[in-house]
């Protein structure tokens, strides 16, 4: 039974997120999940652990399983906010051309809020075209774009001046942001796949003992100085993935 905790634990840090895709998005269908937050979960997994194991075990499983399920949502809210920025820009590219066209700025705004494939952004490119303020939610590179949308339009309404310029420098600057963030998810994966397999050494060395007949699990669990390495090992474990993860995140914000 510990074999098996410790083989989905592995699992579930080693397990690839879905690729990253900029260019070319389906529309996002937001479906109705129930999902539990992270200290919930990890009650649960307290909770089921203490069943078949010691409590010191038991304690660590559910700080794992917190924290790979805060990592899950931070990686889906990166992903969100991708979708978002590229949701975006394919928005503004049918507002320009629209524009372009000679339709007026009603019309093509509807026809862009419409066709926009990412729900919020939807929502905050419709105050930008009719005037109000942003919804919550929106990313920085979004928000500097509709600021820019939303002066521009109204300088257009005051002067009669063409908006489509505008719009069409703020789709190419959110689609510069786009594959600049790409190109370093790319460069990043490998040190990122590297760390997901350091961090699943420790694992393998315990499966390792347990086939020569060691039996590490049992000296970890049982005895207390077996316990103290046991947390200890844990805490370098997490001390080391929170490291790794702070400096991909400085390397991509550069």
């Amino acid at each position: 039974m510990t074999v098996a905790l410790l083989l989905l634990a592995a699992g579930a840090l080693l397990w690839p997120g879905r690729p990253r895709v900029v260019q070319r998005l389906r529309p996002h269908r937001p479906r109705a999940v129930l999902r539990p937050p992270p200290a919930v979960l990890a009650a649960a997994t307290a909770l089921g652990c203490a069943l078949v194991t010691t409590p010191v075990v038991a304690g660590l499983a559910a700080a794992g399983a917190w924290a790979v399920l805060r990592a899950r949502r931070r990686q889906a809210g990166e992903r969100d906010a991708q979708a978002q920025v590229a949701a975006l820009a394919e928005a503004l590219g049918v507002l320009a051309a629209e524009l372009r066209a000679g339709r007026p700025l009603g019309d093509a705004a509807a026809t862009a809020v419409a066709g926009c494939p990412h729900p919020r952004a939807a929502e905050a490119l419709r105050p930008a075209l009719v005037g109000g303020p942003a919804p919550p939610g929106v990313t920085a590179p979004a928000r500097s774009a509709l600021d820019r949308i939303a002066t521009a339009r109204a300088v257009s309404v005051r002067t009669g001046c063409s908006l489509a310029a505008a719009v069409g420098a703020a789709e190419d600057d959110l689609r510069a942001r786009a594959r600049t963030r790409e190109e370093l998810d790319v460069a990043l994966a490998g040190p990122r796949a590297s760390s997901r397999v350091l961090a699943g050494l420790p694992v393998l060395g315990l499966l390792m003992g347990a086939g020569i007949g060691a039996d590490p699990w049992t000296v970890l669990t049982t005895t207390p100085v077996g316990t103290a390495l046991l947390v200890a090992g844990c805490g370098l474990e997490a001390a080391g993935l929170a490291w790794t993860r702070r400096l991909t995140e400085r390397a991509a914000d550069r």
